[in-house]
């Protein structure tokens, strides 16, 4: 394999910043819609008629049921990570049939887990919301929502790991047209159930989640669907449903790093939003938790973009690699970087000057409002360090090196972000602008070190 130097990455970058555009816009606009229907539902929730005991009481509610789903996606990282890494390095390696036996090889696994994780989130759904100080109202829409989103997160797995293999072989265009038609099903859906439109009997809070698992049982039933077709080599053959094949070892060989680091980042964040939920101050656990969760989702104006870039970058690499130009592999992610930090800049000056048009929109309790405005700002200080790390954390995965990541990410967030985010908010006092204080310090650190981990070229390395 042909290893990457400095003199020859001008050389070979010359054709890469359309190639790494041609596959991010597709993905941005996957991600874009993904986007929309999540803010939507946090909209939703906060609406008055909804939850009419407290404003900041469904926000509250449906947020900790996100970032719980958000939980089983990472699981299934164990079997995408991998699936993305070795499709990717097959079919550049013009390897179709090795790209079909990988492929089924993933699903049978996806089918596993899901398996797995839908009993797990029915069983575990109370103490979710116990752990987050939850009583009342908001405890049984989280279960609920939680309990109900069992039955979606089957086939979810399908869905993600189905896409994870179209990304591979470069196909950017099929997950944005299932998945953009999906969610535009869950933002019909969700509001027909909340308000009874279409003749239903109106469900309240409740029709937010039935939205949601009526999206992941079509998103894994189109994924399905699509591949039982095939292209690319990737075609559904039930013959090769073998989950302890030769290439199920090497699958999970490059994901079980990636879903530790997943599960890891989440256990991390899930610990950072019990911060969050007992902070002082005087506002409520809800409030100081619905204005937590109203900046992280907006704040996908820039994290959903980078990860399209890191996504196009992941599948360019993979190929680059595969079909043994580690120069070419190299530059592919420094253009992806560089092409994302429009993104970083555009969300710094929407967080530092829109924040109360923005909480103004997304909830109507005037306590969240003030806990999350002025916080708001603090995001803008580190969106180009968080662009450059996810693309940088992806374009590693790409290259199939999954343990760099997780050391990062653990060092980062179990070493910098939490004990910080303690210190700042709870012992100093210093609200939900403290936590996220300690939270830019957090991705600025990560961000270098994944700058310099990745240009060192040693992620390009990595076997497969």
């Amino acid at each position: 394999m042909s290893q990457p130097s400095r003199d020859s990455a001008p050389a070979v970058s010359a054709g890469v910043s359309a190639s790494v555009l041609s596959l991010a816009l597709p993905a941005l606009g996957e991600q874009s819609l993904n986007y929309f229907v999540g803010l939507f539902d946090t909209w939703l929730a906060g609406r008055p008629e909804v939850v009419a005991e407290s404003l900041g009481t469904a926000t509250s509610a449906v947020g900790l049921a996100a970032y719980v789903s958000w939980l089983a996606s990472l699981i299934f990282a164990l079997v995408a990570t991998g699936t993305t890494a070795l499709v990717s390095r097959a079919y550049g390696a013009g390897d179709e049939r090795l790209v079909g036996r990988v492929l089924n090889v993933s699903l049978a696994w996806a089918g596993l887990l899901g398996l797995v994780v839908a009993a797990g989130l029915f069983g575990l759904a109370p103490w979710f919301a116990e752990l987050q100080n939850m009583t009342g109202v908001g405890r049984d829409i989280a279960v609920l929502y939680l309990r109900a989103d069992a039955v979606g997160e089957f086939f979810y797995a399908f869905c993600l790991v189905g896409i994870a293999a179209f990304r591979g072989v470069g196909d950017m265009r099929t997950p944005m047209l299932v998945l953009g038609g999906v969610n535009v099903v869950n933002m019909v859906v969700s509001p027909a159930l909340v308000y009874g439109w279409f003749g239903l009997a109106p469900w309240g809070s409740t029709g937010i989640v039935g939205g949601t698992v009526l999206a992941r049982i079509l998103g894994g039933l189109v994924v399905l669907a699509v591949l039982v077709k095939g292209e690319r080599g990737l075609r559904l053959t039930l013959a090769d449903w073998s989950p302890f094949s030769p290439e199920a070892l090497r699958i999970l060989r490059v994901g079980l790093p990636a879903a530790i680091d997943g599960s890891l980042m989440w256990s991390g964040h899930f610990l950072f939003l019990m911060i969050v939920s007992r902070l002082s101050g005087g506002a409520s656990p809800d409030a100081n938790r619905a204005a937590h969760i109203i900046g992280m989702q907006v704040e996908g104006l820039t994290y959903l973009p980078a990860s399209a870039w890191g996504y196009a970058a992941a599948a360019l690499i993979g190929q680059s690699l595969g079909a043994g130009d580690a120069a070419r592999a190299l530059a592919i992610g420094h253009v992806a970087v560089r092409q994302c930090l429009v993104f970083g800049l555009f969300g710094a000056a929407c967080y530092a000057l829109g924040s109360p048009w923005i909480y103004g929109l997304l909830t109507d309790d005037v306590t969240v409002r003030a806990i999350g405005i002025p916080a708001m700002r603090v995001l803008a200080f580190y969106q180009l360090p968080l662009v450059t790390m996810i693309v940088y954390l992806y374009a590693m995965r790409g290259a199939g090196d999954t343990r760099g990541p997780l050391l990062i990410n653990l060092a980062g967030i179990f070493g910098l972000r939490l004990p910080l985010g303690y210190l700042i908010g709870i012992v100093f006092d210093g609200g939900l602008i403290g936590v996220w204080a300690a939270m830019s310090i957090d991705v600025t650190i990560r961000s270098l070190v994944a700058s310099w981990y990745f240009a060192s070229g040693r992620p390009l390395k990595t076997v497969v």
